[in-house]
């Protein structure tokens, strides 16, 4: 069996979940509600604090998508309960995050500065601080909402491996190369 897909999740007080006819499962908690629709394959058995899925054979097609839906189910429950949160650090010189509402502006070394819309669903916040690298703070109930978006924003202006300069995670390590040595 599926070492993931075999775990049963737990619910945490306030959490609720709901499947529909046409497996549709519901989250709903106190920072809100998520949707996901579930293949017609893998069984969704909620039952008090508990929520449980089950294969019908040991296809490896069933086994993937066994485990696949309970992370995604756990992690729904945790974006109800809890919520995500991820932050990048914008390294370099003169690059500056600044935002109007859902609309970041970055400036990180090219000729014109970078607009980019936000959805709603997360929750945009810039700390810009003397001393320390310009910050930008996403938080979201949708991991993978968060995730595209935080990588989105990464892809603008990669780290790079000599300086160190780009958009990084806060908690990400780089790792580093030396530059070229003068030769004789």
């Amino acid at each position: 069996m599926s070492r993931i897909g075999k775990l049963p999740i737990q619910l945490p007080a306030g959490v609720a979940v709901s499947v529909t006819d046409n497996n549709v499962v519901t989250v709903k908690g106190k920072r809100g509600e998520l949707f996901l629709k579930v293949d017609a394959d893998i069984t969704i058995k909620p039952e008090g604090e508990v929520v449980t899925l089950e294969r019908p054979t040991e296809q490896k097609r069933h086994k993937a998508k066994h485990g696949l839906y309970r992370a995604l189910i756990a992690n729904m429950v945790k974006g109800v309960s809890e919520g995500f949160k991820k932050e990048l650090e914008l390294v370099g010189v003169g690059y500056r995050a600044s935002n109007t509402g859902q609309v970041l502006e970055l400036s990180v070394g090219f000729s014109h500065p970078i607009m980019m819309m936000i959805p709603k669903e997360v929750k945009l916040a810039t700390v810009s601080e003397k001393g320390k690298n310009p910050t930008i703070i996403l938080e979201s109930n949708d991991k993978q909402l968060l995730g595209a978006i935080a990588a989105k924003i990464r892809s603008f202006r990669k780290p790079e491996p000599y300086k160190g300069k780009g958009i990084k995670y806060s908690d990400e390590v780089l790792r580093r190369k030396a530059g070229k040595t003068a030769g004789k």
